[in-house]
């Protein structure tokens, strides 16, 4: 039986242990929306994980949604993360690149020019972000028009190279909680007509398209992605009208590619894991259809995660909220020591404190 705390080979990345330190937003990049110091302290503190996936990047100026967001798209930006991977490869660690785009969850105030945000559709989220002014409505989109696809499939794969150049030992493709890859999944939200609207597989196009773009840029082996076909995300989007038969469509293309892994969210992001009012969701028929490594998500217990690596449910388990309280979390569930408590006012923006100070079990910041 394979345990939590056994190696694993995922696409050509070699893993120590297979509990993943989840991408998490933390709102702290500098002028330039570069990683800082602090980042670089806090992704080495976290190195003991299996695999680190960064906190969710923007792939072009007009790709971000929230403030003080890092980007993986200008040389200062490679320059900073490069730090950042030096330092979790100095520590034995293995770290990726989540790539981004917000698509429609974002504001004007955050883009080139104050442009409006793009997204599959002109209808606006009910969605908030955080800005200079604090938290306010997102802004109304503008439809990507079909000739403009193509140039944002090639902001992806820059995105990629510019990773690699970086450090990393891989990227994500962020396909999840309603963000922009998303928006074009859900018939919920992609009300367009033409080759990316209507169908399943009209909806997935754009996905594909990014993912083979990717891959021929970086490689099959150190690219994933990263999915959620349960999740509203604060309710800023309804589920479609049939997920099943969406992601289904979903993980049978993605099979095409020798992917790294694939990691799915289960239930509501955040929160639970089998919502009580949703369709029910067989996360299992995804699990099937995908050949590679499996990576689960989504308030996993110790115990819960060592049971699905041990059954097979999964090959992976990505912990969120633990790893921000707990550098040292791996040794923390080798051991089923206590946890620290967090702080959850510390979660977005500010500096050290609720970032960098959280003690190990030995008491050590």
């Amino acid at each position: 039986m394979p345990s939590l705390f056994d190696p694993i080979q995922i696409g050509e990345i070699s893993l120590a242990n297979r509990a993943v330190m989840a991408p998490l937003t933390r709102n702290r990049a500098v002028d330039g929306n570069v990683p800082g110091p602090l980042t670089v302290e806090y992704y080495r503190q976290r190195a003991t994980a299996g695999l680190i996936i960064s906190e969710a990047s923007q792939i072009s100026p007009m790709a971000q949604g929230y403030l003080d967001s890092p980007g993986i798209h200008s040389p200062e930006q490679v320059a900073a993360w490069r730090a950042v991977t030096d330092a979790v490869h100095a520590a034995g660690g293995r770290i990726v690149m989540q790539l981004w785009h917000v698509g429609r969850i974002s504001h004007s105030s955050l883009l080139p020019g104050g442009a409006a945000p793009v997204s599959s559709t002109s209808r606006p989220s009910p969605a908030m972000t955080f800005t200079r002014e604090g938290f306010v409505p997102v802004s109304a989109p503008r439809a990507l028009r079909d000739d403009e696809l193509p140039g944002l499939v090639a902001d992806y794969a820059n995105a990629a190279a510019n990773a690699i150049e970086a450090g990393f030992d891989g990227v994500e493709i962020h396909a999840a909680n309603t963000y922009l890859l998303e928006q074009f999944l859900r018939d919920s939200i992609n009300d367009r007509s033409g080759p990316y609207g209507g169908s399943i597989a009209n909806r997935v196009r754009l996905l594909i398209e990014v993912v083979q773009a990717v891959t021929e840029r970086v490689g099959a082996g150190r690219t994933a992605v990263r999915l959620s076909p349960m999740t509203t995300f604060g309710n800023t989007a309804p589920l479609d009208s049939n997920p099943q038969a969406l992601y289904n469509h979903v993980v049978e293309q993605l099979a095409r590619f020798k992917l790294a892994y694939v990691h799915v969210i289960e239930g509501e992001t955040g929160g639970a894991r089998v919502p009580e009012v949703a369709p029910a969701f067989d996360y299992a028929a995804l699990r099937s259809r995908w050949p590679g490594a499996w990576m689960v998500n989504n308030g996993y217990s110790r115990a819960d995660a060592i049971a699905a690596v041990a059954d097979g449910k999964a090959d992976l388990v990505a912990f969120g909220r633990a790893f921000i309280g707990n550098p040292d979390l791996v040794r923390r569930l080798r051991e089923d020591a206590p946890l620290n408590a967090l702080r959850a006012d510390k979660f977005y923006g500010g500096g050290a404190e609720g970032y960098t100070d959280y003690p190990t079990v030995d008491g050590r910041a």
